[in-house]
């Protein structure tokens, strides 16, 4: 399952319909996008899982940081709070805002899109991601108690686990060689 599989499956459908809205894209563009920046995302969200303070992280924000709003009120992803709470959520992802930005270069050289609608995008996107997480594990209270009882549960798949040739490394790791 992908992120954009995900978010239908957890009925963001009319969420992402206004993040193009918001970000000014039709839907094929919001497609692409979401493909471009997604790989990206769900990699930082594995390497920050990789260890039992991480999960431990993981399952703290989904179960106190409500973001499966953002899935059931699409109207948020106009809202200035849901922006902000997504960089919050791109500052525990990627650690720093130029992997961050450089995410966003990668995916503006990627899909032909500006930089700085990409910019705009993905602190959303990120918001539902997070979202779309929350539902698909109730809150949280789905994924194990530690990385080997349990670990992500439903979200491994989602998260690449056990797929070393994802290519999602390359992504990120051609995102940080631009700081």
């Amino acid at each position: 399952m992908d992120l954009m599989d995900l978010l239908k499956a957890t009925g963001g459908g009319d969420s992402i319909g206004a993040l193009a809205k918001t970000v000014g894209l039709g839907s094929s563009d919001t497609s692409k996008l979401v493909e471009s920046l997604a790989p990206a995302l769900m990699r930082g969200v594995q390497k920050n899982t990789a260890d039992e303070d991480g999960l431990a992280g993981l399952r703290s924000a989904l179960e106190t940081g409500g973001h499966d709003r953002y899935i059931d009120n699409p109207d948020l992803m106009a809202s200035e709070d849901t922006r902000a709470d997504g960089n919050n959520i791109l500052g525990h992802i990627f650690g720093s805002k130029d992997v961050s930005r450089n995410v966003a270069a990668a995916a503006a050289k990627d899909t032909g899109f500006d930089a700085g609608l990409i910019k705009k995008a993905l602190p959303l996107l990120a918001s539902l991601a997070m979202g779309a997480m929350s539902k698909k594990t109730s809150a949280g209270r789905e994924l194990g108690s530690s990385l080997g009882e349990g670990g992500l549960g439903s979200l491994g798949d989602l998260l690449g686990i056990g797929d070393s040739n994802s290519g999602l490394d390359d992504i990120l790791g051609m995102a940080k060689k631009f700081f």
